[in-house]
């Protein structure tokens, strides 16, 4: 989980070319989106936490994921309230909350009042813009 009492991790784009994909550069550094339907993350349902693909911060738990229908993975609630970052995004002529890894202020992808409950939202995710890493017991 993230600790906000911790540095945020910061690197120069060209740092970020080298560790990154460049599919995930242009999601996590330049708030690209990937295809919808081209994560393998979609069909994930083994018990486990998504995390940063950046920066390894733990933001999502498998017990919150759920179909949306939308082809980008989503889940109802982060891991916890520090993992992840809100902020207005007001491209392509609307206004939409983006939602960034908290440790690395990667885009992750963006956060709709449309989910299940028990909280009512769809936080909806550029499975490239993590890793998934299984339960132990799994």
């Amino acid at each position: 989980m993230s600790d906000n009492s911790d540095p945020k991790v910061q690197k120069s784009d060209e740092e970020w070319r080298e560790q990154l994909t460049p599919e995930q550069f242009h999601v996590l550094r330049k708030h690209g989106t990937e295809r919808a339907g081209s994560s393998p993350l979609n069909e994930e349902k083994r018990e486990g936490t998504f995390i940063c693909a950046a920066c390894d911060n733990s933001l999502f738990e498998t017990a919150a994921k759920f179909e949306s229908g939308t082809g980008w993975p989503s889940f109802y609630e982060p891991i916890d309230q520090d993992a992840v970052t809100e902020h207005k995004d007001r491209s392509f002529f609307m206004t939409r909350t983006e939602i960034r890894c908290a440790n690395c202020d990667g885009h992750l992808g963006h956060v709709f009042k449309d989910g299940p409950q028990p909280t009512g939202l769809r936080y909806c995710m550029n499975g490239v813009a993590m890793h998934f890493t299984p339960s132990e017991h799994d």
